[in-house]
C-alpha cells in the first residue's frame, strides 16, 4: 500500500506532463503554421536564394539553435530507448522506468517548442500566395491535419496507450500482476522492438503538409523525417502480424452486442 501511494502519483504526474505536451505539440506543429506565425513572403529578404541564406548570420544563428534543440530531443529519445539505459533505469527506479522515459521525452519536447526560433527572413521552399490557392490550400492542409491527428489518437489507443505512458506498468505492479510486456505474445514483442513510432505516416503528413514551408519548418520536417525513417525496421512478418491484429480489433468493434443479437 505504501509503494502504491508513492508510485501512482509519480506515474500520474508523468502522464499529465506527457498529455499536456502532446496538446502543445498539436499547437506547435499544426495550429501555429495553419492559423498564424508563418514566414513572411514577399519582402526582399524572403526572396533571397538558399545559397545566399546560408551566408546570412541572422539566418544561420537561429537555424543552428533550432538544430541543437532537435538534436537534444533526438538524442534523449534515442539514448533512453537503448537496452543498456533501460536496464540501468529498471535496476534503480524499477517499475517507473517507462514513466521516467515518458517524462524526459515530454520535457525535451517542451524545450524544443518553447525555445524554438522562427526564421521569418529565411527563404521559403513553397508558399500558397496566389488565389485560389491561398484560400484552398490552407483549408486542405487543415482537413488533412485534423484527419492525421484523429488517426494518431486512434492508433495510440490500439497500441495500448496506458502502457505507452507507463501507467499500466505501475498498475500491474501494485496488483502484483508482473510486467505487462511479459503477458504479450512473442510476435507482439517482436513488432514493438521494430516499431518505435506507430504513427509515422500521420506525423509526416503533419510535418510536410503546410501552406508555406519556411526555413525553420523545413529543418523540423527534414530532421524528424530522417529520425522516423531510421527508427523503423518493419519486415513482412511484422506487417502480417500488425494487419491481423487490426483486423481482429475491427471485428470486435463491429460485432453486435448481446442485446442487439437477440
Amino acid at each position: 500500500m505504501a509503494s502504491a501511494l508513492l508510485l501512482a502519483p509519480a506515474a500520474l504526474a508523468s502522464f499529465i506532463l506527457a498529455f499536456g505536451t502532446g496538446v502543445e505539440f498539436v499547437r506547435f506543429t499544426s495550429l501555429r503554421p495553419l492559423l498564424g506565425g508563418m514566414p513572411e513572403s514577399g519582402g526582399p529578404d524572403a526572396r533571397q536564394g538558399w545559397l545566399a541564406a546560408l551566408q546570412d548570420r541572422s539566418i544561420l544563428a537561429p537555424l543552428a539553435w533550432d538544430l541543437g534543440l532537435l538534436l537534444l530531443f533526438v538524442g534523449q529519445h534515442s539514448l533512453m530507448a537503448t537496452e543498456t539505459v533501460k536496464a540501468w533505469m529498471s535496476r534503480y527506479i524499477g517499475v517507473l522506468q517507462r514513466s521516467l522515459y515518458v517524462a524526459c521525452t515530454a520535457l525535451a519536447l517542451q524545450l524544443v517548442m518553447r525555445y524554438w526560433e522562427p526564421i521569418p527572413r529565411g527563404p521559403v521552399l513553397w508558399a500558397a500566395r496566389a488565389e485560389p490557392w491561398a484560400t484552398w490550400v490552407p483549408l486542405l492542409c487543415f482537413v488533412l491535419h485534423v484527419i492525421s491527428w484523429l488517426l494518431i489518437f486512434s492508433i495510440l489507443l490500439v497500441f495500448d496507450y496506458a502502457e505507452l505512458m507507463g501507467l499500466k506498468q505501475v498498475y500491474y505492479h501494485v496488483l502484483g500482476l508482473g510486467e505487462p510486456l511479459a503477458l504479450k505474445s512473442p510476435r507482439a514483442l517482436r513488432l514493438f522492438s521494430h516499431l518505435r513510432h506507430p504513427v509515422c505516416v500521420e506525423l509526416l503528413t503533419v510535418l510536410w503538409v503546410v501552406p508555406t514551408l519556411g526555413t525553420d519548418r523545413l529543418l523540423l520536417a527534414l530532421l524528424l523525417t530522417l529520425y522516423l525513417g531510421l527508427a523503423h525496421g518493419l519486415d513482412q512478418q511484422d506487417l502480417r502480424y500488425l494487419r491481423a491484429q487490426l483486423q481482429r480489433k475491427l471485428h470486435l468493434l463491429s460485432r453486435p452486442q448481446d442485446g442487439e443479437a437477440k
